[in-house]
């Protein structure tokens, strides 16, 4: 039994659900357009390698601190099912069969929310979540936090190798799934990086070292179905 970790974004979905969000925050009116416009910027000073991956999600959450938690889990699990349940690429749920079919656990890898993550998770048979845990203070609201170290982008290494460890397996004989390359470096220590539809940069990475390049497919009917890497 090893480990195969998966991301979310344009990995097991064939959408950035963060982007999806927003843009649904703003219609709905529960985020005004400047708030979305500086995350835009921020997004954009990070891929540009100006910004901190850190300081980008604490800012995100702080933004919460007071806020219920009831109504955002709500508005989350109607967003999931309008926008998020359509977008599952075929590949993903083929390579989660092929890796349960071994023995291996599956676990999620993401950036996103608990909220969302535990939606996906639940309805794909997930094994475990690795995410961005939102606290929630004894009255029910936001803090402003996430609980322990922020996942993204090199934050994901710990929550890894954490993993890992308890299951008794070493990292280097695990598998990680993604798109993005932020998450460069989980897919250096494991021992089966696999780029899903990878962005320009990851595919030029995987393409020098020789990792697996995969195409998962898209969800409408009749798109190409990717093959398990």
């Amino acid at each position: 039994m090893t480990v195969a970790f998966f991301d979310l974004d344009r990995t097991l979905l064939a959408v950035n659900s963060g982007t999806l969000w927003v843009r649904r925050e703003v219609a709905l009116g529960f985020l005004r357009k400047r708030d979305a416009l500086r995350a835009a910027l921020w997004l954009a000073r990070y891929q540009l390698g100006f910004a901190s991956a850190e300081k980008l999600v604490e800012d995100a959450v702080a933004q919460l601190a007071g806020s219920p938690a009831e109504p955002l889990r709500e508005r989350t699990r109607r967003f999931f099912e309008a926008e998020v349940r359509p977008t599952y690429r075929p590949g993903g749920r083929q390579a989660l069969e092929h890796h349960r079919q071994r023995g291996d656990r599956v676990v999620m890898l993401t950036s996103s929310t608990n909220y969302l993550a535990e939606l996906v998770a639940d309805e794909l048979g997930l094994d475990e979540i690795l995410c961005n845990t939102l606290e929630v203070g004894p009255d029910g609201r936001h803090t402003g936090r996430v609980v322990g170290r922020v996942c993204f982008g090199a934050g994901k290494l710990p929550y890894a190798q954490d993993a890992a460890q308890k299951h008794g397996v070493a990292l280097e004989a695990c598998t990680f799934y993604t798109d993005s390359f932020s998450d460069l470096p989980v897919l250096e220590r494991v021992g089966r990086p696999v780029a899903v539809n990878p962005d320009p940069r990851l595919r030029r990475q995987a393409g020098r070292r020789g990792w697996t390049v995969t195409d998962w497919g898209e969800p409408q009917a009749g798109g190409a179905r990717g093959e398990v890497a």
